[in-house]
């Protein structure tokens, strides 16, 4: 008995080391690991459904920036921070990019929250200033930041500089009729309600208008019939790019001749890995895609990109990529990692301190109303090549 008392006296002290030991070596692997401290960023955005692809880019950019920032970390008044990018799919609705974002600030603290949908980003709207996060807002949509909110970065330039360019070299190259396909979300109708009053005010004419869902539609036959009976020089499309290829894809195919109008959201190059060449899409009208762009940081990014993903990247990676670096310069500068109005108000730092090598677009200010502020591209596909677009 004394024998059997000792023996699980000594197994208790070989157990009660072996503990101790273990949490001394996790707390020394703490220490000697990468002893960085965490920024949790928050990412709600459309990774399944139709709008998948779109949504997976701009993650990519995100994610692409995180890694290369954490290989050293950035430094705050002595502490090394690293980010840790959280992602969850919302499915583009609205609700969810809410329910998510309550999360994050529950479970991660995030001072910043990325989406790439207008109505995600007016879902956290509601809320962020009172919960104290930053809306890293990738839309075009200008209404995002019209409205006042002070804790709201809009990413991409305002889709109403794009009416004038894309209106006037289609109107000049086609003709005059146009039919209207806009995606049913609340940023194709705004669009639209940009682009049709100019059309007419320059003396055109809507022959047709529409909406396509494409959350529920894969074929486009019935609606592209109905406006190609009509007789339009010219298609007003748009949403993320592979519905979007597959709209002017099926419109060919259906005889259509004329030109393409193509909303911002949807990029020249990736509509190219659908329709397999720019044959298809001869004539249409988009913003420049980043493979062709003349930014000084632009094609290492790209190479780097392709390296990475084995494609091309578009806008929606290249902008959130230079825009997590731009938050990041904005934190050195602010001395906070945490507070996000703070944050805020040293986005002009974090975009004046930005290095040369990041600098994949030309980003030279954030207005009053918190956008970017950068200059617009506008390319065309002619003879099955892109071509840039002049702007005044």
């Amino acid at each position: 008995m004394k024998k059997v008392k000792l023996l699980i006296f000594l197994l208790s002290v070989i157990l009660m080391t072996s503990s101790m030991a273990s949490c001394s070596q996790s707390k020394e692997n703490a220490v000697e690991g990468n002893g960085k401290d965490v920024v949790n960023i928050g990412f709600s955005g459309p990774l399944s459904g139709a709008a998948a692809y779109y949504g997976e880019a701009t993650l990519n950019g995100l994610e692409m920036a995180a890694e290369e920032i954490n290989k050293e970390g950035f430094e705050i008044d002595g502490k090394t921070y690293e980010i840790n990018l959280v992602s969850l799919d919302d499915e583009y609705l609205p609700n969810e990019t809410a329910a998510n974002a309550k999360r994050f600030i529950q479970e991660y603290n995030t001072p910043i929250i990325f989406t790439p949908h207008s109505g995600g980003i007016s879902a956290l709207q509601i809320f962020n200033e009172q919960e104290n996060f930053l809306i890293g807002a990738y839309s075009s949509e200008p209404v995002i930041t019209e409205g006042g909110n002070s804790l709201t970065v809009r990413i991409p330039p305002s889709y109403d500089g794009y009416v004038e360019p894309f209106s006037d070299y289609s109107m000049e190259r086609f003709g005059k009729k146009i039919a209207s396909l806009p995606p049913v979300t609340e940023y194709g109708k705004d669009w639209e309600e940009a682009l049709l009053p100019y059309w007419e005010e320059s003396g055109g004419e809507v022959v047709y208008n529409s909406s396509i869902d494409f959350s529920k539609d894969t074929d486009f036959f019935t609606i592209i019939t109905n406006a190609l009976k009509e007789d339009p020089d010219v298609l007003f499309i748009g949403g993320p790019s592979e519905p979007t290829a597959k709209v002017a894809k099926q419109a060919r195919e259906l005889g259509f001749e004329g030109g393409f109008i193509i909303m911002d959201q949807a990029k020249l190059d990736e509509m190219k890995t659908v329709t397999e060449s720019y044959d298809l899409l001869e004539g249409a009208v988009g913003v420049v895609p980043l493979v062709d762009a003349d930014y000084p940081a632009a094609p290492e990014f790209v190479e780097k990109y392709n390296e990475k993903f084995d494609k091309d990247p578009g806008s929606e990676a290249g902008l959130n990529y230079i825009t997590l670096y731009i938050f990041v310069e904005a934190m050195k500068a602010a001395g906070n990692v945490e507070d996000a109005e703070v944050i805020r108000e040293h986005i002009q730092d974090g975009l004046d301190n930005l290095p040369d090598d990041k600098k994949v677009y030309d980003i030279p200010g954030i207005d009053e109303s918190g956008g970017f502020e950068a200059n617009i591209h506008v390319a065309a596909v002619k003879d099955g090549k892109i071509i840039h677009v002049e702007v005044e």
